[in-house]
């Protein structure tokens, strides 16, 4: 199976301690920037409520969905306690010339 890699944006796109919604192939992706710049992918919907995470806050390596207040690590994508209990998948990312790019399987 070959890689696919999608560009996200330019590297500054993301704000420091936020996170974007990426949309590719029928699939929606959430995208962080942590405030020590490194980037990281989640499955963009929470395991709870089906609730976009593009919507929620981040504070520090940890992303509160929007709807139930569910908090997964950012990093790993652990649930971290009720009312998400599911775990995130994770997704690859890169910075490539200026780009951060992700990558979909």
């Amino acid at each position: 199976m070959s890689e696919t890699w999608v560009t996200v944006g330019a590297v500054g796109a993301i704000d420091r301690s936020d996170v974007v919604r990426v949309d590719h192939g029928g699939r929606t992706f959430a995208v962080y920037r942590t405030a020590d710049d490194r980037y990281f992918a989640t499955d963009g919907l929470c395991t709870h409520g089906r609730v976009h995470l593009a919507d929620g806050f981040v504070d520090g390596t940890t992303i509160e969905c929007p709807k139930h207040n569910g908090r997964f690590d950012l990093t790993t994508g652990k649930a971290k306690g009720a009312p998400a209990l599911v775990d995130l998948g994770c997704h690859p990312v890169r910075v490539t010339d200026g780009r951060i790019e992700l990558r979909v399987a």
